[in-house]
């Protein structure tokens, strides 16, 4: 009989505490602008289901990557029997966020960029902006992207813009100058498929205009013509950040198929996949990589679409020295914060871009020819604001150290990967 009542006694006992802890509410604390509703609508928690740490711990990491979030961190109190009541504590960020770059062509002509972009619209994380470019010739964009527009998963963007520049299109014999205008209407579909992947899809419709400058006495070609292009994006995101501070493993696969209305004009693909690398060193250092593989069908066009250019992948090369339809760049660099005040951090880092690229009409061999690798090592500064979003100011140094190098700075707004 005592055998019996102990055994009894020990199968409530291990009933009791068996049972899951449940959420009896979730409460979202210092937020301003950002909607509550909108916080619980994206998290995966929610009341009445099983507290679970694993859960909550990826709901943070989700609101850390919002431009509208500089910080995000739980916490948890009883409330009756085996509930608990979770907080989500969030630190804003300032989201209506104007922008100016300066900078000289490659002809030393003054040329300006001038933008207003909201990282938070209407409380919902939503990206609505654009911008105006002086580069010789007059620009805009406007932009728009609402991640969770139809809800926890799916999503919209659309894309205008209308960009007329300067650009170098190089020649056997010789390097031309074209004007190049770019006229492109976008809409693309955004799907979250779980918390590190996700996927984008939609169609580009753009109209590319390349006309010679100058006395086009080689009769080199010139195109207007008309393109369709399907692009497709895939994702793997597995980033935690701490303010200015990254760590972790991130891939994006972007693949285009481009077809025209010109039938002299071949249809071609185009892929590129970038892998991201950090690592936090220490209480003060970050470690940051980026690898780039990228090729094009189109091997045989001068108007080829990778470009050697140091606002996108070679600090200190200069603005569009040369293009390829194949390319390799592996940018990395170690950040490390000199002084940090409450909302002000001040970042050096020093840094190697190296790169290589498949000449037009050329072949894999190309990425071997020491004429066509650029390794560019460089020092620079980042001045940070903590509260505002991707309020970074960057000034970078480079100098080449291969053939026929040149060295010189960049300037501009954010990390420059």
């Amino acid at each position: 009989m005592k055998k019996a009542i102990f055994i009894f006694f020990i199968s409530i006992w291990a009933h009791c505490f068996s049972q899951d802890h449940l959420v009896a509410d979730l409460k979202i604390q210092g937020n301003k602008r950002l909607k509550a509703s909108f916080v619980k609508s994206i998290s995966t928690i929610e009341s009445g289901g099983v507290l679970d740490s694993t859960i909550i711990a990826q709901d943070i990491l989700r609101l850390k990557r919002l431009p509208s979030v500089s910080h995000a961190y739980y916490q948890v109190f009883p409330s009756e029997g085996n509930q608990f009541n979770v907080f989500y504590n969030i630190e804003e960020n300032f989201t209506l966020i104007p922008s100016a770059n300066v900078y000289t062509t490659n002809d030393d002509e003054f040329a300006y960029r001038l933008g207003l972009y909201e990282f938070n619209l209407l409380g919902r994380n939503m990206i609505f902006g654009g911008f105006y470019q002086k580069d010789i010739y007059s620009s805009y964009a406007i932009n728009f992207r609402a991640p969770y527009l139809f809800s926890n998963k799916l999503g919209l963007a659309l894309n205008h813009q209308d960009l007329t520049t300067q650009e170098p299109v190089f020649f056997d014999d010789e390097t031309a100058n074209y004007k190049y205008r770019n006229k492109s209407f976008e809409i693309l579909g955004l799907y979250e498929l779980n918390f590190k992947n996700r996927l984008e899809l939609g169609v580009n419709y753009f109209t590319e205009d390349y006309s010679f400058k100058g006395e086009n006495i080689n009769n080199r070609p010139e195109l207007n013509v008309h393109k369709w292009l399907v692009k497709g994006i895939y994702e793997y995101n597995n980033l935690d950040y701490y303010y200015q501070y990254i760590s972790g493993f991130r891939s994006q696969f972007n693949f285009q198929y481009v077809t025209s209305t010109n039938d002299m004009l071949p249809d071609f693909f185009i892929g590129w996949n970038d892998f991201f690398y950090f690592n936090r060193l220490g209480k003060s250092g970050n470690l940051a990589s980026r690898l780039r593989l990228g090729l094009s069908t189109n091997d045989e066009t001068p108007f080829a679409p990778f470009s050697v250019d140091n606002n996108l992948n070679v600090r200190g090369v200069g603005n569009t020295i040369d293009r390829g339809t194949g390319v390799i760049v592996l940018n990395t660099e170690y950040r490390h914060t000199l002084y940090e005040k409450e909302w002000f951090v001040l970042q050096g880092n020093a840094f190697v871009d190296a790169g290589t690229w498949r000449n037009p009409g050329g072949d894999f061999g190309d990425f071997g020819k020491m004429e066509n690798v650029k390794i560019y090592p460089g020092l620079g500064l980042r001045f940070i604001h903590k509260k505002i979003y991707n309020a970074i100011f960057r000034i970078d140094y480079g100098y080449g150290i291969t053939k026929n190098s040149i060295k010189g700075l960049v300037f501009g707004i954010g990390q420059y990967f």
